[in-house]
């Protein structure tokens, strides 16, 4: 008997189908899949980041308090989405430091609403602090790369031990730190 693709089995839990071992992805575990697959499997086993740390207490306020008038956290199942703005999903980040993961959320959130609800739209990848903001579109390509991510990360969360600890520029900054490197 061969496995269901993980992008088949993911697809047919957010439909609400039937499925032998359901297999959800959100956007966090999108953003860690590029930042840090081994921080990708403490989020998968839900355990607890360090709130006080300063990264996260940074990126908790920007989430807070930017475009504060018009937010409105949409969960829409696996999903959420920071703000919706003329039709566009717009992504808020705190800096524009890890950008390509950024990216592949905004990205996966455009496919996860084209292929579940039927909704193509663009996206906007904003770090209001730094008054940037980068349009994004899904592309075929770009498709083919959140597939292959999902793909990916079915890979490293059905593992029994996390991926070891790589050393990356980040890593004083992460609120697993501790886990890696204590």
């Amino acid at each position: 008997m061969t496995e269901t693709d993980p992008v088949t089995r993911l697809l047919e839990t957010a439909r609400g189908n039937p499925v032998d071992n359901p297999f959800r992805v959100t956007g966090v575990m999108m953003q860690y899949y590029h930042v840090c697959k081994r921080e990708l499997w403490f989020e998968s086993r839900n355990l607890e980041i360090d709130r006080e740390n300063p990264t996260v207490v940074r990126g908790t306020r920007i989430d807070n308090t930017a475009y504060d008038e018009n937010r409105r956290n949409l969960h829409l199942g696996m999903i959420s989405i920071d703000l919706l703005e003329d039709g566009r999903v717009i992504e808020v980040k705190p800096s524009s430091a890890l950008t390509k993961p950024a990216k592949m959320q905004l990205s996966y959130y455009l496919w996860y609403l084209e292929q579940i609800a039927e909704v193509t739209t663009d996206g906007v990848l904003a770090h209001p602090k730094e008054r940037n903001r980068e349009s994004v579109e899904l592309t075929d390509e770009r498709k083919m790369k959140v597939e292959d991510a999902i793909r990916g990360i079915y890979d490293v969360v059905s593992k029994e031990m996390p991926p070891p600890a790589v050393e990356k520029p980040f890593c004083d900054s992460c609120a697993y730190h501790d886990f890696c490197w204590c």
